[in-house]
């Protein structure tokens, strides 16, 4: 818990958050995403189920400035291949691999966000049911140098019970500008009920910045999926 507590709780601006991992019980996969924001531009988004997908919509579609960087599906999924992630790489690794491609070669000729001077990560996750494995990533600048994107991959081969790998975006800020997530991914709790998860995560994260939350639980028998979803807007 203390990496959990230092990390995400006691930073007030983490960023955007992903997971991936499994329930105590071992019958379901875990996948967390949560979105923060500053702006007003940020803080104007919910998110909605969109079929077996998730998407980013502006809460206010009156006040919707710059849709480029914040309106996206941050989940979708491909046959086996349940993708997470905070930007719009979700549908590169979507259609890599409809095209055959692994998770490292979809991801390759992408990079950071173009939001100087922050250089924002793209963090992404994937599961593989089939396989049941899964890998995360991030592709972030050289502490803001934007001549340089480190691409960061992590694969794991088995599932852990009641464990979550979590990467994120920020770890800290200093003079105004965010810097990016550093390190191997955290550990952190997952547990066997979605609510219990998603209040867990919600409740602790900071009450300005937090605007959305989603939990995906992903059975391991059938591959179903469920889902909980809470707005800070709704």
């Amino acid at each position: 818990m203390t990496n959990v507590e230092q990390q995400l709780f006691a930073n007030p601006y983490p960023g955007r958050t992903l997971t991936i991992g499994m329930t105590p019980s071992g019958e379901h996969y875990a996948q967390i995403y949560w979105i923060m924001g500053r702006s007003d531009n940020s803080r104007n988004r919910v998110f909605e189920l969109d079929g077996h997908s998730v998407r980013n919509a502006a809460y206010d579609p009156s006040k919707l400035e710059d849709p480029s960087l914040i309106i996206y599906h941050p989940i979708r999924v491909h046959e086996e291949q349940h993708i997470v992630s905070n930007g719009d790489q979700t549908d590169t690794l979507h259609d890599g691999f409809a095209q055959g491609l692994t998770f490292e070669d979809a991801l390759k000729e992408r990079q950071y966000e173009p939001d100087p001077p922050h250089y924002t990560p793209r963090i992404s996750g994937v599961i593989d049911t089939r396989a049941r494995q899964y890998s995360l990533s991030i592709l972030k600048s050289n502490n803001n140098d934007k001549a340089v994107c480190i691409r960061n991959f992590y694969h794991y081969s088995s599932f852990t019970p009641g464990i979550g790998h979590c990467i994120h975006t920020y770890r800290s800020e200093e003079h105004g500008v965010l810097r990016p997530f550093i390190g191997e991914p955290i550990e952190i709790p997952i547990f066997d009920s979605m609510k219990e998860t998603a209040d867990f995560y919600w409740r602790s994260l900071n009450e300005d910045n937090k605007i959305s939350l989603l939990v995906k639980y992903i059975s391991v028998q059938d591959h179903t999926s469920h889902f909980v979803i809470i707005n800070k807007n709704r």
